[in-house]
């Protein structure tokens, strides 16, 4: 239903039409950004500007007008005035609205209040705006009323929320900063960049529930990716000794703060290393990354401050068990490990058994506690079926962790290369699976046979890109870090 606002916009519309104004131009040749113009301007230079953008404030004051015209890189005062545009483009000022866009040209000038400003010559409207931005107004007390400010239509609407909130734009562009970097820190160390197969015939790399869709071509089943790990590790054993992607992967899984179904994932690998090589590229990683973004080591995020200074907190998991939960991983069964989660009032703990016992304790009991930047190390076995195991404990592997502010960010293997052991523990996740775990890795024929024509040692990580950029961008929820994330359809 078509609000009275709305028919008003369309009315106009149709006048603009009726006077040969084009509503909805195909170029306008600019000479430059908003912000450079300015800066141009400061320094002395009195050039003729073609300036685009939209309209976000409009004062009309009998014959002359005042606005301000906002693009990507900032925003400009514009002045109309009917002795310069001339009677009959005055009047096309008139049908102009808020959230409309247009092309300006003329001198810059200051103002007596001094606010730079761009005295119009000539404008061209680019884009009639039929749907007025919910840009909001603000009363004398100084408070704002009619802003868009529901997190879920922000998300819903983000086309919205980016036109009216320039701190949702920089969050985004934070986004593809952190992406660059790593492409350039992981190029500039040897590594190759690949892509691997989004729809697969059998899913695995981590413990997930896939999205199913059929082939209709092969009439077969096909699963969207969970992990880019398995194919990644196929590259290593093709010859393609350092190999990264980054790019989606899928989880069924529910939507919460910290998950959505669809999200980004940066994992590289590398033969002949393992999880301690890994880690010390990772912590440089992310070090810099911050010094290099920020151009400092500390951040205030969420209330805490974070130290990106190296070295990272490294810490042992078992040991944090202990610490937290008063559980020895070493002797603890799962009658134990129950009785710790009940006294979190973790629900269903009755129905957990073996590694997700384990798995739930970390999560209730340590997670909670790890604030800075950690590494924790060398997990049980039966949490990570595609590591190897650790050198001096064979009931633990060696993996890794990192943690900043209670959440996982990065995890990280020595890989496992040895097609038999591989075996045994997919079959493993077979009985898993067959005793009602959905989640438990499916057995890849394929990937075992790769494995037989030999895998060197080879070192391996997944970083969360969207929970590092809520760090990193002080987000508190993951849909404020993905552009379009997903939301229940309307």
């Amino acid at each position: 239903m078509t609000s009275f606002v709305e028919a008003a916009r369309r009315e106009k519309l149709a006048e603009l039409v009726k006077r040969g104004v084009a509503p909805f131009a195909y170029r306008y040749d600019r000479t430059g950004p908003t912000a450079a113009a300015l800066d141009r301007f400061r320094e002395g230079d009195a050039t003729v500007h073609r300036l685009a953008g939209r309209l976000v404030l409009l004062r009309p004051m009998g014959k002359t007008t005042f606005g301000h015209l906002e693009d990507g890189s900032g925003r400009v005062q514009v002045y109309f005035k009917v002795d310069e545009v001339g009677a009959a483009a005055y009047e096309v000022v008139r049908l102009l609205d808020l959230g409309d866009i247009i092309g300006v040209e003329g001198p810059l000038f200051r103002t007596k209040t001094g606010e730079v400003t761009l005295r119009v010559a000539r404008f061209t409207l680019l884009a009639k705006s039929l749907r007025p931005l919910p840009l909001g107004k603000e009363d004398a007390e100084g408070k704002r009323h009619g802003e868009l400010s529901d997190p879920e239509l922000r998300a819903r609407q983000r086309y919205a929320d980016l036109a009216v909130h320039p701190e949702v734009r920089d969050v985004f562009r934070l986004r593809a900063r952190v992406v660059s970097y790593l492409r350039r820190f992981l190029d500039a160390r040897g590594y190759l960049e690949v892509e691997t197969p989004v729809l697969q015939p059998v899913y695995g790399g981590a413990s997930a529930r896939p999205f199913t869709t059929h082939y209709e071509a092969l009439d077969a089943t096909m699963y969207l990716r969970i992990a880019d790990e398995l194919y990644l590790k196929r590259c290593i054993v093709g010859g393609l000794e350092k190999v990264y992607e980054i790019g989606h992967d899928f989880r069924n899984e529910g939507m919460d703060r910290f998950h959505n179904p669809e999200f980004t994932m940066a994992e590289w690998y590398e033969a002949y290393a393992d999880y301690e090589g890994m880690l010390a590229l990772t912590e440089e990683m992310v070090a810099g990354m911050v010094v290099e973004l920020f151009g400092t080591t500390t951040l205030e995020r969420h209330g805490a401050t974070l130290s990106f200074a190296r070295p990272f907190a490294r810490k042992d998991f078992s040991a944090l068990v202990r610490d937290t939960a008063g559980v020895d991983l070493a002797h603890a069964g799962d009658a134990e490990l129950r009785a710790a989660l009940k006294r979190k009032e973790v629900p269903d703990a009755d129905r957990l058994s073996g590694g997700k016992l384990v798995d739930e304790v970390f999560k209730n009991y340590v997670e909670p506690t790890l604030v800075q930047p950690t590494f924790v190390l060398d997990y049980p076995v039966a949490l990570s079926p595609l590591a190897k195991l650790k050198r001096d404990d064979p009931t633990r592997v060696e993996r890794w962790e990192l943690f900043i502010q209670k959440r996982e960010i990065a995890n990280a293997f020595s890989e496992l290369n040895d097609p038999e052991e591989q075996r045994r523990r997919f079959e493993q996740q077979a009985r898993l699976r067959a005793a009602g775990d959905a989640e438990a890795q499916q057995l890849d024929e394929d990937y075992i046979r790769a494995l037989e024509y030999g895998m060197p040692p080879t070192g391996g990580v997944g970083l969360g890109l969207d929970r590092l950029l809520m760090i990193l961008g002080d987000q508190s929820h993951i849909r404020d870090v993905i552009l379009f994330p997903m939301l229940r359809p309307e």
